[in-house]
């Protein structure tokens, strides 16, 4: 069976979302997704960032011939979801929580064909364990600014990589995308 052609558009704004599928080889355009993301608090992590791709995904999609790929990352400390810290001072409560313990970062990813309606979705798990910090590493990492805008307020592909004492799992699920997930599901759906 002949691979189909197709146009990828990635329904996010997140700049390493759109570096990890450049690096992949995987044309895309960029189309950002705002959807509430509020109407799916308290639903267990796996689900929720599966429903919260797909919501992306979906209100995406605008164009005939398209592919919508969606995807959200949530970081979550028994069973606690920490998103991204409204202010330092919640940057600092995530981080302090985070210290010394074993989390998981879940991102969800969905694959929409705006033509026919079917939709992938896939939840990639992936275990980051920190080694124990003190409040002087975390003050100093937050004046960084690297945590404002990050799941669980820190960055595994920079300066918050210093935190982790190791991974079990997709390293790049931790950055925001799990591209083997993603060419899984390319595969799956005979595109491209």
């Amino acid at each position: 069976m002949e691979k189909k052609e197709y146009t990828l558009v990635l329904a996010s704004a997140s700049p390493r979302r759109r570096d990890l599928l450049t690096e992949a080889g995987i044309a895309h355009t960029v189309r950002p997704a705002d959807i509430d993301e509020s109407v799916f608090d308290g639903i267990e992590p796996r689900l929720m960032v599966q429903l919260l791709a797909a919501g992306k995904a979906a209100a995406a999609a605008k164009n005939p011939g398209e592919w919508l790929l969606g995807a959200d990352t949530v970081v979550a400390l028994e069973g606690r979801v920490l998103g991204k810290p409204a202010d330092e001072e919640e940057a600092f409560s995530m981080l302090s929580m985070l210290s010394g313990k074993t989390h998981y970062v879940y991102t969800g990813v969905a694959l929409l064909s705006a033509d026919s309606g079917r939709m992938k979705t896939h939840c990639e798990e992936t275990a980051v364990t920190f080694r124990l910090l003190s409040e002087a590493e975390i003050r100093d990492y937050i004046a960084t600014g690297e945590p404002m805008d990050k799941a669980g307020a820190y960055g595994i592909q920079a300066r918050g990589g210093a935190l982790v004492e190791k991974t079990e799992g997709d390293f790049q699920n931790v950055v925001g995308l799990p591209v083997k997930a993603v060419k899984r599901l390319l595969a799956e759906m005979n595109i491209g």
